[in-house]
């Protein structure tokens, strides 16, 4: 692609504004970059790619170019106007400088025509990972020149200079985080991958390329991101192993009072929802504004649609409410304006007041067109629908019934569930167990103070395939959503969960794994919320139990077996111990006080705190798994069955 230069003269050091110097970065850095985890190491790779979308969206670069280097080095090149090099009016020193050394100075404040829109609020993002840096440096390339500096933990440690020529036009930063601020330095190439994927979608018609070259020779693996349709291709890569109702998805591409509007959308045979909101290529992951005027319009639309083609006769509640018309739905909200307003230092959620009017506006005057020329979809999306309305009152119903009988309000327990006497659920925790055997040996070997026991009698319904009104005739999820205390559906609310510690404790076996899954899928759908606190785990009962004569090791994989047998037969002069070897495949096998001592104690257990680090992943893999359509399962399983190590059938 052709780099554009033609504008580099209307981009100079009198669109660089200054606000204030960047000494706390390096102090307290998790006010910048949220933590010192990975999850903040790897913003720092975000905050220096946002620069470069800054200038896409400025309609300057078509290339952005992420290499990750040996010495967890990491460079990032646009083929944009460069950073001006021209000496600022207020610093004294170069734009480029100054940029790189001073927080909240960059091209988007002030107004002096740097940026119209940013996302990452450019220079902020550049500056605060320089800070954090053990060494960058910036390459720039403007005017025929390229100019150099480098740069360490925030300070300038070289002049400014001009090393040779280049018709090349853009800027090039590289830097090595800093061992002092963060314990653990590894970037996951998947996860910078799954970034840039995004972000490509985000801002069509650019090129995104990552590539990997930490190996000695300077070879890896590269990839490439470039998507015409932008969001469009964004949510047809989302609903890739679902069956659509419309495809292609529609589409909205227009601006009003200086807001950029995009949405693309899609229905599809599935139950769940997916929402996904941008504002200036910023995941607002709590909505907003945006969400709000999308979901105004879209429930207003297709009411008045099916009101106007007589498909609410049957409806004896009226029209469809959000829920309905929401049901099955993929879509993408990204708008792009001056001055976003986020609420909170995370920029979660869009606080622009005008923002809803405008989305409102356009997306019910869109989506109100596409229905009328397009009659066939709109057939499929009110049949869709009007049978998720049918299903909610069901649902209602059935929830109704339940509440009658006492059961959801915590009158009436479920008998197997083996409550404990405390009463403050952050104190509390309840095992989830598999069969009335595993369960007879935890209720017998555990602290009942603050443990209770509910076993479970075989595989729940999988409700990736079953909606609300029909999970409700499970007898099994009934019992779960009663132990829990916290209701279900509209009426779920966290505040009266009666177990802040939910522990999932299976057999160690393909069965075990199944049942794990179906219980993961019930939370992950119908009780995010649940998982999102924290509050669910999974226990980590013992593998094998390793004995010499009196000496005990309970290991909990065959890597750790190995290497405690290879440690007890590691003095040569002795003959090779007599070691007994004993492999748990359930934990019916247990008795009561070796479960307690290896899978229920707080001071020996291992749990896994569930996470949702990426929502979108987890969907998508929870579709794929437990979801109608078989292909994409059996590919899924094909290209993995190598990595299984230990699988007892």
């Amino acid at each position: 692609m052709t780099p554009n230069i033609k504008q580099q003269s209307d981009y100079t050091a009198k669109q660089i504004t200054v606000l204030e110097g960047l000494a706390p970065v390096r102090k307290r850095p998790g006010m910048y970059i949220g933590g010192t985890g990975l999850t903040g190491l790897h913003h720092l790779v975000w905050e220096v790619v946002d620069n470069a979308i800054d200038e896409a969206m400025a309609g300057h670069c078509s290339d952005i170019i992420v290499t990750l280097l040996p010495d967890n080095k990491v460079s990032v090149y646009d083929n944009g106007r460069g950073i001006p090099v021209d000496t600022h009016k207020q610093t004294k020193k170069s734009a480029l400088e100054t940029v790189m050394t001073t927080l909240h100075a960059g091209g988007k404040f002030g107004g002096g025509g740097g940026y119209k829109v940013s996302g990452g609020l450019h220079g902020v993002g550049v500056s605060v990972v320089n800070a954090l840096s053990s060494w960058m440096q910036a390459e720039v390339y403007r005017d025929g020149k390229i100019y150099k500096q480098e740069y360490e933990k925030g300070k300038t440690k070289t002049k400014l200079e001009s090393s040779g020529k280049s018709d090349k036009t853009g800027t090039k930063i590289t830097f090595q985080a800093d061992s002092e601020i963060f314990p653990q330095i590894d970037f996951g190439y998947q996860t910078i991958i799954n970034h840039l994927r995004q972000q490509a979608y985000l801002t069509k018609g650019i090129l995104i390329q990552i590539r990997d070259r930490r190996t000695e020779k300077g070879e890896g693996s590269s990839y490439s991101f470039y998507f015409e349709g932008g969001i469009a291709s964004y949510v047809q890569h989302i609903n890739r192993n679902k069956k659509t109702l419309n495809d292609p998805p529609m589409y909205i591409d227009k601006e009003v009072d200086n807001i950029k509007v995009e949405i693309a959308l899609a229905y599809t045979d599935d139950y769940n929802v997916h929402e996904y909101s941008f504002a200036n290529n910023i995941n607002t992951k709590e909505g907003g504004t945006h969400l709000t005027g999308f979901r105004t319009a879209l429930t207003r639309a297709i009411n008045d649609y099916a009101k106007k083609h007589d498909y609410l006769k049957d409806m004896k509640s009226g029209g469809l409410s959000g829920d309905d018309v929401r049901e099955g739905l993929t879509t993408i909200i990204s708008v792009k304006l001056s001055e976003p307003q986020f609420e909170g230092q995370t920029k979660s959620k869009l606080g622009n007041p005008e923002v809803r009017t405008v989305v409102d506006s356009v997306t019910n005057q869109a989506l109100s067109t596409y229905l009328e020329e397009k009659p066939q979809d709109a057939k499929k999306i009110m049949e869709k629908c009007l049978l998720s309305a049918h299903a909610r009152l069901a649902a209602k119903a059935a929830r109704e019934t339940v509440i009658r009988k006492g059961v959801l309000e915590g009158m009436t327990l479920p008998g197997k569930l083996a409550d404990c006497s405390e009463k403050d659920p952050s104190k509390s925790e309840v095992f989830i167990v598999e069969g009335d055997s595993a369960g007879g040996s935890a209720k017998q070997g555990r602290d009942r103070k603050f443990q209770a026991i509910l076993p479970l009698r075989g595989k729940i319904l999988n409700v990736e395939r079953a909606r609300l009104d029909r999970m409700l005739t499970s007898e099994e999820i009934k019992n779960l959503i009663i132990a829990f205390g916290a209701g279900v559906g509209d009426e779920f609310n966290i505040n009266k969960l009666r177990y802040h510690r939910i522990i999932i404790m299976t057999d160690a076996d393909v069965d075990g794994a199944h049942i794990r899954t179906l219980l993961l899928t019930l939370l992950y759908r119908h009780f995010p919320q649940i998982i999102e606190k924290g509050y669910i785990y999974i226990a980590q009962p013992p593998l094998y139990q390793i004995s010499k004569g009196k000496e005990k090791h309970y290991v909990y994989s065959d890597q750790e077996k190995d290497k405690i047998i290879r440690e007890l037969n590691k003095n040569k002069s002795e003959k090779t111990p007599n070691l007994g070897i004993q492999r748990y495949k359930g934990l019916g096998e247990m008795n009561p006080s070796l479960l307690w001592e290896t899978t229920m104690n707080p001071e020996n257990r291992v749990l896994l705190q569930v996470k949702i680090a990426d929502a979108e992943k987890a969907d998508q893999v929870f579709s794929m798994l437990m979801g109608e359509e078989v292909a994409p399962r059996k590919h899924f399983i094909q290209t993995r069955a190598k990595l299984v190590k230990n699988l007892d059938i």
